[in-house]
């Protein structure tokens, strides 16, 4: 990326959160002081990471594209526990990946989003779903292969868009993509819906609900108990609170806290920590540094409490 992009997406994210109100809460969470390096040259373009729900202690990430259909086990220094190869899957341009529910509710499941598309010329985008494997954060195992995987095809309602931040909420299992370029008349990243369909082997037309306050989002994450959703740009992070018994798109119509993040050479990757108290951060190029930044202040339970069912 140039100098002149640079300082256009910059001047871009300080007026747009400027003119949404972000609060930068440094108060809120905090650095924690070592950071671990991903040494293994296997995983030098980090597109996505997501902390396991199921195995506290590993986190999952991804390359960009240009790499095999696998998922790299990390613990939270950033050391390599293994890879694992997911079958039935391709690797047109993975982006983002996320945790959620699934077919078996006492099962959790990986959902990888191959929905890059820098040009805007692809038809519909795939996210593939499989059941988590079994890692011990203690215990490195080399290298696994998944359950068959599961593909739900996707298309936008209104044309091929690029997006790197896919989320799923832990509540009801829906999809969520947002995009990323500025296309055509779109200002801001977009933010589409989908339900996985049990039945149906046809794409499923993605639903728009609303817009991020900001363009350019590269990652994001929903909190375990599905209660906060954070999104990040290159230079930007932001958490929103969703509403008490709302759909999760209904946070991003809500006041957004600005979070902080370290200096990293192509940052894209954000995920909530295992217990929803931090979130960790990766960026692209060999050797990256894998942050993490725990909150000092809890949030406000009582908006939380008594919620009646999502509408």
């Amino acid at each position: 990326m140039d100098n002149r992009v640079s300082c256009f997406l910059a001047l871009v994210l300080t007026s747009a959160n400027a003119s949404c109100g972000a609060r930068v809460r440094d108060d809120l969470f905090v650095a924690t002081q070592e950071p671990g390096i991903v040494r293994t040259p296997l995983l030098a373009e980090a597109s996505g990471i997501v902390a396991s729900r199921k195995h506290p202690g590993v986190i999952w990430a991804h390359n960009d594209s240009g790499d095999v259909p696998r998922v790299f086990a990390l613990d939270t220094k950033a050391n390599l526990l293994g890879i694992c190869t997911i079958t039935g899957a391709a690797a047109r341009d993975w982006e983002d990946i996320a945790v959620g529910p699934g077919p078996d509710p006492n099962q959790q499941y990986l959902y990888i989003g191959d929905i890059g598309d820098n040009n805007a010329r692809y038809r519909s985008v795939r996210v593939y779903r499989v059941p988590e494997p079994d890692v011990d954060p203690g215990r490195p195992f080399g290298q696994m292969q998944s359950s068959p995987a599961a593909m739900l095809e996707l298309t936008y309602p209104d044309g091929p868009r690029d997006a790197e931040t896919l989320l799923v909420d832990p509540q009801i299992g829906d999809i969520y993509l947002i995009t990323k370029r500025i296309t055509g008349l779109d200002l801001l990243s977009k933010v589409y819906r989908a339900t996985w369909s049990k039945s149906s082997t046809a794409p499923v037309v993605l639903e728009w609900v609303t817009d991020l306050p900001w363009p350019f989002a590269t990652g994001g994450d929903v909190s375990p108990d599905g209660n906060e959703v954070i999104v990040r740009g290159l230079y930007n992070a932001s958490l929103w609170t969703r509403p008490a018994g709302e759909l999760l798109w209904r946070a991003f119509e809500g006041q957004q806290i600005g979070l902080p993040l370290a200096s990293e050479p192509q940052g894209e990757a954000i995920a909530f920590d295992s217990s929803g108290e931090g979130y960790f951060t990766l960026s692209e190029k060999a050797g990256a540094r894998l942050h993490h930044f725990e909150r000092r202040e809890k949030p406000n339970e009582s908006a939380l409490s008594d919620a009646p069912a999502i509408r």
